[in-house]
């Protein structure tokens, strides 16, 4: 049997990463002060349940799953829908403009499932692997779920002919 994963290693994740956590979550619950909570909830409960990582993935995917549950909670306790998710870069959020603003609502448009892919992949660079331990589906799902989502992107946000 695999020994829990220290506390140290929950740590040393938490303080490289907790910014791109961070955005993860902002970008599932388009609340700064809600994505704060979910990162720390997330990472609470990881700590909390250390013992029970099988290390079948990595400690990323697992502390992502531990996030994501956070951030639905988070929602579901509010009991209404995300208000508009905003821009952000680096560790700030950044006004956004007409462009961003129909890139959020064609992300915004996509099943629950492909959003999620596209925020574990680009928000917290986590390869096809970890994803699918993520989502809890196989590889080539992730494969599919990703390019769906991103030929969906492209045919929203094709220019309009004049």
């Amino acid at each position: 049997m695999r020994p829990a994963v220290s506390l140290e290693a929950i740590e040393a994740l938490y303080r490289t990463r907790a910014a791109d956590y961070f955005r993860f979550a902002l970008a599932k619950t388009a609340d700064p002060e809600r994505a704060r909570d979910a990162v720390q909830d997330g990472f609470a409960h990881a700590i909390r349940s250390r013992a029970t990582f099988r290390g079948a993935g990595s400690l990323e995917a697992w502390v992502a799953r531990c996030v994501i549950n956070a951030a639905h909670d988070l929602n579901r306790a509010l009991s209404r829908a995300p208000a508009e998710p905003l821009d952000f870069a680096a560790d700030s959020v950044i006004e956004s403009d007409a462009g961003a603003t129909v890139v959020r609502e064609a992300v915004q448009r996509l099943p629950a499932r492909q959003r999620d892919a596209l925020y574990l992949r680009y928000y917290l660079d986590l390869d096809y692997r970890a994803i699918a331990d993520v989502l809890d589906v196989e590889v080539g799902t992730v494969s599919a779920t990703l390019h769906t989502a991103r030929s969906s992107l492209r045919d929203a946000l094709q220019e309009v002919p004049r």
